[in-house]
């Protein structure tokens, strides 16, 4: 398991697929659909190569490293540390680089030039070749191209030179040459050299110029500056020469082409341009390579390393340079190692040997590439069926081309969900279906207020014929009295007329008394219809009403 380097705060990711576009490291990211919805990418660090450009593009801050900087600081209080600086401090800190020195030094610290480790490396380098000790060969000075190559083209370690980068050059010659042992650490503009110190095993420390600045930001550290035309420094060792201008684009070419300007030499930076270039090197035949490809990971070199944390400008950078470069060729040729003859390579012939300076590498296992047949099945699920559609090639998921990111779910690094033609393929059906049930339910709500309107007539209908029974029992009621009346005034005339036959009067009065019975209970009937149809007339009133919100609220619905 490789150490995370790159981190990733999720919360703070927004799922924009920067960091996956700009990384040229296929399998460095993982993007996930969270169950909010939301596209949260996290780095893989067994596949990322730490070349830092994610944390550069990430405009949200969901990007960061981890440098040894309060490790670092922790191990001074207790021991006297060995500090390198990188020249790239020159243009990171122009007029405040001695000062920064001055610090460590009042730490306690011993500080040495990694420039001084260039030249070895410059030396070193032409010494191979002149010697026939290596072929056609790739710089590696930058600690992400020799991880890419271990991790995604680990065919071409053959080429990789095997020369120890300036840092390690510098170190090398300190433990083995100066026999110092104290914890080693490097001022250094890059987040990748932590995995280069950590597979040679050389340096204890990596810290990074913008996690320095911070720490003396965080710190209320003020720091004296100086004039930015000043690049001399007294190190604890002799300061370098012409390996001072490497941070540079083509320094390491620019160094060799000092000494033989005959070496074919061609050079490659950035990294929409560097890696691709070094998997068509890959693919050629080596008749067709060049004696030295000169390789970085950083378009302007590590001047403007991601860890540099620099407020320069690339053209204030290149100024500062040219003027460092003027300055170690000054000191070149009237320095105790000036005239015709460099004798500071003279020296290093004298006393080192190349052997000492020589590295080797770990090669990965590539990840094998999907089978047609296995991309097919993706495609299937991306709704990508016709070649067109495979090739659309958009860009928004961060990957270069359908199939690439096809390969990438292949591989479990991304999602169909996160193919923007995807979704909208999704949204399109999703949308159809919705106006399909639109549809529906506008003829549901029609056949509803037509239900309604029906409903509504029969309501007034019940209603009027409630009216006609009200008015009937109410007439049926009086007829009811008139009868009930006579019926009595009849009774009353036979009772008082008893001439009549008893036994006919009797049974007249019985019949009468019956009839009179039989209107009561007629009228009591009529006051309970009465009252029944009161209930009637105050439920039709409760539906009606009932009614007319339904309808209403099927109007809303249907012009929605």
């Amino acid at each position: 398991m490789s150490t995370e380097i790159i981190i990733v705060r999720p919360d703070k990711c927004v799922g924009c697929n920067s960091c996956v576009r700009t990384c040229p490291a296929p399998e460095a990211n993982i993007t996930k659909m969270l169950e909010d919805g939301r596209f949260v990418t996290t780095v893989n660090p067994d596949k990322c190569i730490a070349c830092g450009e994610c944390v550069r593009t990430c405009t949200h801050g969901a990007r960061d490293y981890i440098d040894d900087t309060e490790a670092a600081m922790q191990r001074m209080t207790k021991e006297k540390l060995i500090v390198l600086a990188t020249p790239a401090i020159k243009t990171v800190f122009p007029t405040k680089w001695k000062s920064v020195l001055d610090w460590f030094k009042s730490k306690g610290c011993i500080i040495f030039d990694v420039s001084f480790g260039a030249d070895i490396c410059t030396w070193a380098h032409l010494r191979a070749i002149e010697n026939k000790k290596v072929g056609n060969v790739i710089t590696q000075p930058c600690a992400a191209i020799v991880k890419y190559i271990e991790i995604y083209q680990p065919k071409l370690l053959e080429n990789l030179s095997p020369i120890h980068s300036p840092i390690s050059c510098a170190v090398t010659y300190i433990k083995k040459y100066l026999r110092r042992h104290n914890p080693v650490a490097v001022l250094t503009p890059c987040i990748a050299k932590k995995n280069e110190f950590m597979e040679t095993g050389l340096v204890d420390f990596n810290i990074t110029f913008k996690k320095l600045d911070e720490y003396f930001e965080r710190n209320a550290i003020k720091l004296p500056t100086h004039g930015a035309s000043e690049y001399e420094y007294k190190f604890d060792e002799q300061q370098g020469q012409l390996g001072a201008i490497y941070p540079r684009p083509g320094g390491l070419r620019d160094n060799l082409w000092m000494h033989d300007p005959d070496i074919n030499i061609t050079t490659s930076e950035g990294v929409h341009k560097v890696y691709p270039e070094l998997d068509m090197y890959a693919q050629m035949p080596d008749f067709k390579h060049p004696e030295v490809f000169d390789v970085l990971s950083c378009e302007f070199g590590c001047n403007v390393g991601p860890a540099s944390g620099t407020k320069q400008t690339m053209f204030d950078v290149m100024a500062t340079m040219r003027e460092v470069e003027k300055e170690a060729k000054n000191r070149r040729k009237t320095g105790v190692f000036g005239g015709g003859q460099d004798k500071l390579f003279k020296k290093f012939d004298d006393e080192l040997r190349i052997g000492d300076f020589m590295r080797s590498y770990k090669p990965g296992t590539p990840t094998p590439v999907p089978t047609d047949r296995q991309l097919e099945a993706v495609f299937e699920m991306m709704g990508k069926h016709t070649e067109e559609q495979r090739h659309f090639d958009c860009h928004a998921c961060g990957h270069k081309s359908c199939k690439d990111m096809a390969i990438a779910i292949s591989r479990g690094l991304n999602t169909a969900d996160n193919c923007v033609v995807h979704a909208k393929s999704i949204l399109t059906a999703r949308h159809s279906e919705l106006q399909a049930q639109h549809e529906l339910l506008s003829e549901i709500t029609n056949e509803c207020l037509a239900l309604s309107d029906n409903l509504k007539d029969s309501l007034r209908n019940i209603n009027a014929n409630m009216d006609n029974i009200g008015e009937s029992n109410t007439k049926t009621s009086e007829r009811a009295n008139v009868v009930n009346d006579l019926l009595s005034n009849v009774i009353a005339f036979c009772n008082a007329n008893p001439t009549m036959d008893a036994s006919s009067t009797k049974q007249l009065v019985e019949i009468l008394e019956m009839t009179l019975d039989a209107f009561k209970d007629l009228d009591n009937n009529v006051n309970e219809t009465n009252k029944s149809s009161e209930v009637i007339r105050q439920s039709i009133t409760e539906i009606s009403g009932l009614v007319d919100s339904i309808n209403e609220n099927l109007h809303k619905t249907n012009k929605k």
